[in-house]
Order: structure tokens, then C-alpha cells, then sequence
């Protein structure tokens, strides 16, 4: 009896999109100019399937102008999906090309897409008898496996994993993988922007389709349902089995299997030789011939009888040096369900309100005695310098806490505030809280200092995870598996409705306050044990806590506005964006609307046709991002000054107009929040407003600048700026001893680069080469390509590639240590900065490669920029510590990356500048010396 015949059905464009995006970082340009990755990425696949499996019969299966019923059914299906990649526009042609010689297949059909294609022939080859192979990694194919249907899917790391009826009953935990059609409509697709039920997820739909068995059976059964979940379903049953229909793969596309035409044959090897020669493709053509070399030989049936393995896992990739193309793994997991929670009406817990006179005396003797509470303000508002105190919650056993109310008279609830001041100035107990820098600024406007030590969650947990949300109900529910009472739920919503802190009945201030207060004392313990687990501790004792209070104290200070001068450059603005428009308007022939980026995209790629192929973005008007007109600018005027008229009136809405507004009325001045747990690296952030984004590469950029101004004439503005701190530290990291020296010489860096790379001396460093060396310089540590360098410069392509080549070579220790620490990230999953803060790297490993390429990126960056950030920090504390205890007039402002700005009292000037200086050049030792550059000025853009 014959082996039953096989049949393969490729999904082309799994092959195409993985193909290309394997070579994104790196990708196949050809001496014409043209991206081959997905070209080659695609063949490699192919051949690696006929050359593992020899199949008798092979198709391969595209789109064509996507799915006509389910547009129908669902305006919105695949309407969020990004516009192809040019890359891959230009790669179907040939592949195309490339089938037809090869004399394979090319099933499609217009209005289908390429899952209705293959289901349709994997069902029509069933019935004639096939086992069929769906060579795919998309999991939506599971629901047409059966005895003889298959999903043959590509592994990461080479070989294949087969999903036959076990498989997908196992992966799906159904009993039939027609289930997978329920359990796709219920959980949704974000991919394909299908809806699903609203609330559902893996586990959920899993659940579901346990207990009902399809979706059918589900939405007849919601009285079986309770509370929101059954609310959510019997609002969506139109939505849930909308969201089946989507997801049904077809089987009655109107295409046919004839099985003489599926049958793998001898390719036209000149025909495909003469191809691969046009695309540059060498090591291919030897692949192709190697694999049809064994194909043309004669085939025993023992060779047909290799049947697909089901655990590949451990066979390696047939192609040498070929790149995975398939991310492979599992699903994500749904986020866990919350029915398992506690909250405060499920756990035992004693909160009680503290009422004046004795039992506000009782409560502070017992106050007094402990070694460490937690407290936690209730406010009037969000922004500490207007808010009112409403009450405070202490805690300091789990489960347990009192709330003690403040009387809306303000001198009454100064009153109370003096009688816990004994509290809050103890050095002797730690003071524990969420977000402690509010707390702090809080109780300063009713003169209170916290003092003692100091333990912030918000900020442990950053140190800990930085990459996750640190909010508190996030914490809550993550850590310690409880729901907390929403500030909704005690408020209303948003709106003119929503009530004041004041107004909310004591009993519930009490029980969300004091809730907030048990609630972060867990996560104090949690995070406690954590921190010692990630070696952070230091770092978290010595680092981030100090720095809280500094940063307090900078953020109360603020730093005085001349609203007169921004109101005069708000009138030049305006007058330089007119005539910005004149120009536009006039290379454009019309008035229109430089803002729209429809109407702008009209104008330059319809009229003025500046490109052949313009952009389109997924909406179908041109992309007119700013990444794309600067790839343009070079050539056309119009598009410089359109340029220049975005940078202008965002210039003018961000900070010309908006800062005046942002003016605090009670002190006359901007107050910045600097936020600790925003950037990964360890970085501040800067919010309301961002003083870290003003533009200083603009003329009218830097004017902004000039409306920062001393207190008043007794006062100067002082700034000092670390000098290229970056490039000194990956210096000293990567201890490269030709730019350690020209650091220790005090040469121009980027001159001494150049005349290494440019291989002139240092005298004949032209202004060009210097600017170049430069460019390359920071963009080492930013991962910069090629392609990246030549859009920064005047240089080719292959002009920067030969520069970078020859940077690398004039720096091998540098390169060594780029390598290494991608090496350490890939083992570790993080990398670290001198003080050992880490940043973690969950993608370092990825399967998709330009997730993966981003990630080796940081991990690089990271301990560069995170370095910097930590050795500033440094200095912010030390010389904090050195004006608070010398009783200074000085005061320390503004912290914009790696420059500090003060506000200096004319008398102590000298001093401040010896002190400034010299504890930021010593903040931390590294092999090469710190520089710090110093001005002073009667604004910021003279200090500057």
C-alpha cells in the first residue's frame, strides 16, 4: 500500500513580513539601491521546507485585496494595521517571479485572504485523501486542523513544531479545534482589530469554553453569568458572534485543488539562477542548487516516509547562517482575572477615625513609640502648593490604622498640624509612603519638615521594576493580590458632579485613607526583601531617597518667569510664522491649511509632485511625518520652511503662550515636577511644564530661555553643565585608552576623533571632519547605522559605513565593549550603571529582530546615559547637603539632564562657584576626569 500523499500550503506573507523584519537592522541592499530582505528572508524559508520535508505537492498562498465579506461584516476589520513596508511592496514582484520558475503554485484569489485560500485546499485535498501541512505560525489556523490537517509551524531557533488534534486540544485546552473559532471570537484579535467580548481574555474565553462549549452556548446562558462580566455579555451578544464570524477561516473560496498542478516538479534552474544574479543573491543561488541538486535525483518512497516530526525542536536550521525568521513561543498571558481579589470588604481589617482632644493625645503617645509608620495625606487637591489638608492616615501594623480629620479653618488645622509636628521632626522613626515627595511639599506649606529616614514604595518598586507602572492600586494588585477602593468610587466621576475630599462622609475618608496607609506598609515589606534581591538597596538608601528630598525642596523653590518678554517674543513668532506662510504659500500657488496633514500631503505629493511614490499612511492620505519632509529637506525649500513653521508654532503653543498660564499665583513663579520613576536609564523627567524640552538648537529655541530670571537684583542665575559626560563615561567603561588620554590632554574630543578616523592631524581636522566625528561620537551610543548617519550628514551610505567601520577600528576596546554588553544582557536579562542601577531587558532575547535589535540598543545606552544620570544625582545631593548646612542664600533651581541652574546670591558668588564646581567634578571617580563648564547670567540663555 503507498505512503499517503502529502500537500504543503505556504502562507506567503508570514514568510515575507518574518524575512524581512530578520534583516531589519541589518538589511539586503543590493548595489542598485534595492531592499532584498524579504526576498531573501522568504527563499531561505521555502527551500528550508522542501529540503527538510520533500513534499510531493506544494502551493503557495497569498492576499489579494483582503477579505470583501469581512470588511462587509465589519468596517473596522485589519483597519488598524500598519501600511506595508516599501521593502515589501517591491519583494512580491519577484517573488512572484521566482514561484513561476520554479513551476510552484501561486494560489490567490482577489477579495479573499490567503487563511480562506488555504483552508478551502487543505479541506478539498482532505477529501482526496491528503495529509496537509499549513506551513504558517499563526495560531487562527488551529481550528481547521484535524486527522489529516496539520499546522506545520516554524520555530524560533530552527526546525518545526507540528500541531495536530492533541496539540491544539492541549494549546487551546478545547475538545475540538473548531472550538478555536469560539475561543478567537470571544478573547478577540488585536491584530486584526477584532472586537471579542468585552472583558474576556485567554484565561476567561478558556473558561468559557469549559463550562459552555461555544460561543452560542455562552451567550444563551448568561443567567448563569454574575455581575459586570454578565453586564458586559449580554450588552455585546451581537459583538461575540460578530466577532466569530471574523474569525470562521472560509472554506468556499472559489478555487480548486488539481492535484497534477500541486505536484512539486523540477524548477527552471537557468530561470531561477538568472533571477537570484539580478538581486545580488550569491549564497543563495548555491542553497537553491544544493537543494534541487538532491530534489532532481531519484526520490525512494523511504525518503516520502520522513514524515513531519512533531517535537523539532532540537534539529537545526538547514540553511547555514540562515536568520530565524519565526518568533515562535507562547501566546501572551491575559492579564490574571480579578474575581480572586481581596478587597476591603473581603479582608478583616480595624481602621478608625481619631477624634479631637484625648484621643488625639492618646493616639500620638502611641505614635510616639514606634519605630516606623507609614502615613498617608488626604488633600484638597493634586498640586501641593495650593492643596488644603483634609486628613492624615497612619499605619504601622497590617490591617490596622487611624485617620485623624482636619477642620477646613486653616488656623485650626494648623493648630492640629503643630501637635503632630513632634511626628513628622522625629529623626528616630522612619517615615514610610507613596509618592513621599507630595507628602513632603504638602506639610512644608504648613511649615512641617519631615526628618528621619524615609522609605518611598513608588520609588523602591522603580528600582526594582522600572519598566512597570508604579502606581498604587497597580502595586496593590500585582504584589498583593487586592483591589483597592477607587477614588472614583469615593469622588464620582470626573465633572461637575464629583464631590471634594471634604465633602466625602468621615466614615469612608476613613476607610480609603487609612486603606491607602495598610496598604502601601505591605508594600513596604514586599518591596523590602526585593530590593535587597535586585542589589539595589544602596542605591535606593544613598541615591533615590536623598535625591527625594532635594528634589522637594528644587520643586517648592521654582524659578521666576519674565511674562513681559514672552509676550514680545510671542509677537515675533507670530510675525516670522506669517511670513513662513507667504513663502509656503507662494512655491504652492494657494492658501491652505499647513497644519492639516491631508491637505499639506495634496500639496506637495499631488501638485507639486515632489516625490514619484509618495507615503501613504493606513488611512490612505500621504504621511507627512516630520521623519519623512526631513528626508526631503535637503531638496526643496518648501519643505524646510514648513519645517521650520511646525518648530515655530509648536515653539510658540508649548512654552511662548503656555508658560505664562503655568505661573503658580501664590509665589510668582513656575514650579516644575521632577518625576524619579519615568525614564528607565534613571533619568528625571520634567512635567508641568517640561523645562527639559525647550528647543536650544533655534535661535528662537534659546530666546525661551531668556525668560528664566533671577528672584530679583540681589540674585544672578548661575548654570554649570557636565561637558560631554556621556562620551567620558563610555571612556572610562569601555577603558579605551586613545579617548581616555585625549580626555586627560583636555583635547577637543570630537577633533581628536577625527583626525584618527580622517587619518590627518589635529591642526588640519577640517570644521566638516570635526562635525562628522562628532555625529558618530553620540550616535555610538544611540546604536546609529549607516543609513541613520548618512541622513545626519552630508555623507553617502556607504561613505558613513566606511566611517563607522573606521571608528570601530580606531577604537577596538569601545567595539569590545558594545559586544560585551549585549553578551551580558542576553545571559543577565538587564545591564547596569556604575552604581549598579539596572535597567532590564525582557526583549534581548526576542524573536522578533527589531524588537530585539532595540534592545541591544539600551543595552548599550543604558549604562551611559543611566552613569551620567546617577553621577548628577550625586552632585545634586552633595551640594544640597553642603547649602543646607552652611545656611546659604543660594538655592538650587533646575536640573535639565546634565546641567544644573542656581539661583545665586550675589555675595556668595565666588564660593558657590568653587563649591558647584568642584562637587560635580568629584561627585564620582571614574579613569577619566569630569569637566564641568560654568557661566553666570541675568537670564538663563546668558548663564547658559
Amino acid at each position: 500500500m503507498s505512503e499517503q500523499k502529502r500537500l504543503f500550503l505556504v502562507d506567503a506573507y508570514a514568510l515575507i513580513f518574518r524575512g524581512y523584519y530578520a534583516f531589519i537592522k541589518n538589511p539586503r541592499i543590493n548595489s542598485k539601491g534595492e531592499d532584498t530582505s524579504a526576498i531573501m528572508g522568504f527563499m531561505n524559508s521555502l527551500l528550508d521546507v522542501i529540503k527538510r520535508e520533500r513534499p510531493d505537492h506544494l502551493a503557495v498562498c497569498f492576499d489579494k485585496g483582503g477579505s470583501a465579506d469581512r470588511v462587509e461584516m465589519f468596517e473596522a476589520y485589519k483597519a488598524n494595521r500598519d501600511e506595508t513596508p516599501e521593502g515589501i511592496k517591491t519583494a512580491v514582484p519577484y517573488i512572484y517571479e521566482i514561484l513561476k520558475a520554479m513551476h510552484i503554485p501561486i494560489m490567490v484569489k482577489e477579495g479573499y485572504e490567503a487563511d480562506d485560500v488555504i483552508g478551502t485546499l487543505a479541506k478539498k485535498a482532505e477529501k482526496e485523501g491528503y495529509k496537509t501541512f499549513m506551513v504558517t505560525p499563526d495560531k487562527d489556523f488551529a481550528q481547521l486542523v484535524s486527522e489529516n490537517i496539520f499546522m506545520y509551524r516554524p520555530v524560533f531557533g530552527g526546525g518545526y513544531e507540528t500541531w495536530g488534534i492533541p496539540e491544539v486540544q492541549q494549546k487551546f485546552e478545547v475538545e475540538d479545534p473548531l472550538q478555536v473559532i469560539d475561543y478567537l471570537g470571544m478573547m478577540g484579535d488585536s491584530s486584526d482589530n477584532i472586537p471579542g467580548l468585552p472583558g474576556v481574555g485567554e484565561k476567561t474565553a478558556k473558561k468559557f469554553l469549559k463550562q459552555f462549549g461555544s460561543m452560542e452556548n455562552l451567550l444563551a446562558s448568561t443567567d448563569q453569568l454574575k455581575g459586570k462580566m454578565k453586564e458586559k455579555i449580554e450588552a455585546n451578544k451581537e459583538l461575540g458572534m460578530l466577532s466569530k464570524q471574523l474569525a470562521t477561516i472560509m472554506l468556499d473560496v472559489p478555487v480548486e485543488f488539481n492535484e497534477k498542478d500541486f505536484e512539486m516538479s523540477e524548477p527552471d534552474i537557468p530561470k531561477v539562477t538568472e533571477i537570484f544574479q539580478e538581486l545580488e543573491f550569491r549564497r543563495l543561488i548555491d542553497n537553491f542548487n544544493k537543494t534541487f541538486a538532491k530534489e532532481t535525483e531519484a526520490s525512494t518512497s523511504t525518503d516520502k516516509k520522513a514524515a513531519v516530526k512533531t517535537t523539532p525542536k532540537e534539529e537545526k536550521s538547514a540553511g547555514e547562517g540562515q536568520f530565524s525568521l519565526f518568533g515562535g513561543g507562547s501566546d501572551s498571558e491575559a492579564a490574571a482575572s480579578t474575581h480572586s481579589r481581596k478587597t476591603a470588604e473581603t479582608t478583616p481589617h480595624f481602621y478608625q477615625s481619631v477624634a479631637p482632644g484625648m484621643a488625639t493625645k492618646l493616639f500620638i503617645k502611641n505614635l510616639m513609640k514606634q519605630t516606623s509608620v507609614c502615613f498617608d495625606t488626604e488633600t484638597t487637591g493634586l498640586n501641593p502648593l495650593t492643596a488644603e489638608l483634609v486628613g492624615i492616615a497612619f499605619s504601622w501594623e497590617v490591617g490596622k490604622g487611624f485617620y485623624i480629620p482636619f477642620p477646613e479653618d486653616q488656623q485650626e488645622a494648623q493648630e492640629l498640624i503643630e501637635v503632630l509636628r513632634v511626628f513628622f521632626e522625629s529623626e528616630t522613626i522612619e517615615k514610610i509612603g507613596q509618592n513621599l515627595k507630595y507628602d513632603i511639599k504638602v506639610l512644608a506649606k504648613y511649615g512641617i519638615s519631615v526628618k528621619g529616614k524615609l522609605f518611598d514604595t513608588m520609588l523602591a518598586h522603580y528600582l526594582i521594576n522600572p519598566d512597570m507602572r508604579h502606581n498604587m492600586d497597580v502595586l496593590a494588585e500585582t504584589y498583593l493580590n487586592y483591589t483597592p477602593i477607587s477614588i472614583t468610587e469615593l469622588l464620582g466621576k470626573k465633572g461637575k458632579n464629583q464631590l471634594s475630599m471634604r465633602e466625602v462622609p468621615l466614615e469612608k475618608q476613613t476607610e480609603y485613607a487609612v486603606e491607602d496607609a495598610d496598604i502601601t506598609l505591605q508594600l513596604k515589606e514586599h518591596f523590602t526583601k526585593e530590593l535587597g534581591d535586585a542589589n539595589t538597596q544602596k542605591l535606593f538608601d544613598e541615591i533615590e531617597i536623598p535625591l527625594l528630598r532635594v528634589l522637594a525642596a528644587m520643586e517648592l523653590e521654582g524659578i521666576r518667569l519674565d511674562t513681559a518678554f514672552l509676550n514680545s517674543l510671542a509677537d515675533d513668532l507670530n510675525k516670522d510664522i506669517a511670513n513662513l506662510e507667504k513663502q509656503i504659500f507662494e512655491v504652492a500657488g494657494e492658501e491652505f491649511n499647513i497644519a492639516s496633514p491631508k491637505q499639506l500631503g495634496i500639496i506637495l505629493f499631488e501638485k507639486l509632485k515632489l516625490v514619484d511614490k509618495p507615503k501613504k499612511t493606513k488611512t490612505g492620505q500621504y504621511a507627512t511625518s516630520e521623519d519623512i519632509l526631513s528626508y526631503l529637506a535637503k531638496d526643496h525649500e518648501i519643505i524646510r520652511n514648513i519645517l521650520e513653521y511646525r518648530g515655530l508654532t509648536k515653539l510658540k503653543s508649548t512654552y511662548v503662550d503656555a508658560l505664562p498660564l503655568q505661573v503658580e499665583a501664590s509665589t510668582g513663579r513656575v514650579h516644575t515636577d521632577y518625576m524619579q520613576t519615568v525614564a528607565a536609564t534613571g533619568r528625571l523627567s520634567s512635567n508641568n511644564p517640561n523645562l527639559q524640552n525647550i528647543p536650544i538648537r533655534t535661535e528662537r529655541g534659546r530666546q525661551v530661555r531668556k525668560a528664566f530670571v533671577p528672584r530679583n537684583e540681589e540674585y544672578t542665575l548661575l548654570a554649570a553643565d557636565y561637558s560631554q559626560i556621556e562620551l567620558r563615561v563610555i571612556a572610562a567603561l569601555s577603558q579605551e585608552e586613545t579617548m581616555i588620554e585625549a580626555f586627560k590632554n583636555g583635547e577637543d574630543i570630537h577633533a581628536s576623533t577625527a583626525s584618527k578616523v580622517f587619518n590627518v592631524p589635529l591642526a588640519e581636522v577640517t570644521r566638516e571632519q570635526r562635525s562628522n566625528a562628532k555625529t558618530v561620537n553620540f550616535g555610538i551610543i544611540y546604536g546609529v547605522s549607516a543609513f541613520g548617519l548618512s541622513n545626519q550628514t552630508d555623507l553617502s551610505r556607504s561613505e558613513a559605513k566606511d566611517l563607522i567601520d573606521t571608528y570601530y577600528e580606531t577604537y577596538p576596546k569601545l567595539k569590545a565593549y558594545i559586544s560585551k554588553q549585549v553578551d551580558f544582557a542576553r545571559d543577565h536579562g538587564y545591564v547596569k550603571t556604575v552604581l549598579d542601577r539596572r535597567r532590564y531587558l525582557k526583549d534581548i532575547n526576542s524573536r522578533n529582530a527589531v524588537v530585539r535589535g532595540a534592545a541591544e540598543r539600551n543595552a548599550v545606552n543604558a549604562p551611559i546615559q543611566g552613569s551620567a544620570a546617577d553621577i548628577i544625582k550625586i552632585a545634586m545631593i552633595n551640594i544640597y547637603n553642603k547649602l543646607e548646612a552652611g545656611n546659604y542664600k543660594t538655592k538650587m533651581l533646575l536640573q535639565v539632564h546634565d546641567e544644573l541652574v542656581f539661583d545665586v546670591y550675589k555675595p556668595e558668588l565666588e564660593e558657590m562657584k568653587s563649591l558647584i564646581k568642584s562637587e560635580m567634578e568629584n561627585a564620582f571617580s571614574l579613569d577619566v576626569p569630569l569637566d564641568v563648564e560654568m557661566d553666570i547670567g541675568e537670564n538663563w540663555l546668558e548663564a547658559h
